[in-house]
């Protein structure tokens, strides 16, 4: 992965997610280090942020390296500016750029352009970092991926698109349960269920969320309504409500289950308020892996698995 892009999860293989989890619990453990000391990112968002952002900022310094935020107004990224354009800009400047974009599109064209490695911090079709990170709060509660289920409940959006491929490829069964206009999409559940077939994992998409909690090992939502699409909020709502997780359904999992989520969430609507502040919960300890994660990602892009860490066996 040493200078490749990271669009979507399809962009990793197994060994590299594998990789990718140990090297982040590595990087935990050690705290501030200088293995990209000399290296800067550029940080690009055309959404707001709170973890993205601060993640992948203290992920850079605390490897050693430079960050440079570029917020919507300074860049127009494609209004302003044109996307190629930026791009070849940046590229003379960074050794990286990480974009948080409304459209995967733009991110593919920013990739296109760009010679330095491009990073996809959220968009309209998937969500790798979180997902990524998401693994390895997993790794670190159940000490293993290969085998465990997780089930989803509720849209079908960028986040489960990302889980779906991450969990296939790392040989972990995947439900979803979401109502049939919010889908997951056929491509990914397709390519999904690919990744599925070699790593032995099983893939359930169905509209019940009864049937994917049943006896797994994680339990997974998210808000019903992403940024961008705020005038379907009621309709969301009325098309969602039977999917929010509470006591009952979280009682069809096994008895030590945990609940996630990527944050921010709506507590109440597609979470009760009580399971989300639960011991069940780890959705602080995803947040914080969002950190660990994101060291671990740049220094595969930018430095290497290579790089020795101190004490590394």
């Amino acid at each position: 992965m040493l200078g490749k892009d990271l669009l979507s999860i399809s962009d990793l293989g197994s060994e590299d997610i594998r990789l990718l989890v140990k090297d982040a619990v590595d990087l935990k453990a050690e705290g501030w280090l200088s293995l990209l000391s000399g290296k800067t990112l550029v940080i690009m968002f055309e959404k707001p942020s709170l973890r993205t952002r601060v993640s992948f900022e203290l992920a850079m310094r605390q490897l050693g390296g430079e960050t440079i935020y570029l917020s919507p107004a300074e860049v127009g990224l494609g209004s302003r500016e044109s996307v190629p354009d930026v791009a070849r800009v940046l590229s003379r400047y960074a050794n990286a750029i990480t974009a948080r974009t409304f459209s995967h599109q733009t991110l593919e064209v920013l990739a296109g352009h760009a010679t330095v490695p491009v990073i996809n911090a959220l968009s309209d079709l998937e969500h790798p970092c979180q997902a990524l990170a998401d693994l390895l709060t997993i790794y670190e509660k159940k000490n293993n991926l290969t085998g465990l289920t997780l089930a989803f409940i509720g849209d079908g959006n960028n986040v489960a698109h990302s889980l779906m491929l991450a969990a296939s490829l790392a040989g972990m069964n995947f439900r979803i349960a979401s109502p049939a206009r919010y889908r997951v999409q056929d491509g990914i559940l397709s390519l999904a269920q690919g990744y599925a077939v070699a790593s032995g994992a099983e893939i359930l998409a169905t509209e019940e969320p009864r049937e994917a909690v049943a006896g797994a090992d994680v339990v997974y939502t998210d808000v019903w309504t992403s940024m961008g699409q705020e005038a379907e909020v009621e309709e969301r709502r009325q098309a969602f409500s039977r999917y929010q997780v509470k006591s009952e359904l979280m009682s069809l999992a096994k008895e030590d289950a945990i609940l996630m989520h990527p944050l921010p969430a709506h507590r109440g609507e597609e979470v009760s308020e009580t399971i989300l502040d639960s011991p069940k919960s780890v959705v602080f300890d995803q947040a914080e892996n969002r950190l660990h994660m994101q060291k671990a990602l740049l220094a595969m892009l930018l430095g290497g698995l290579e790089i020795p860490l101190p004490g590394y066996r």
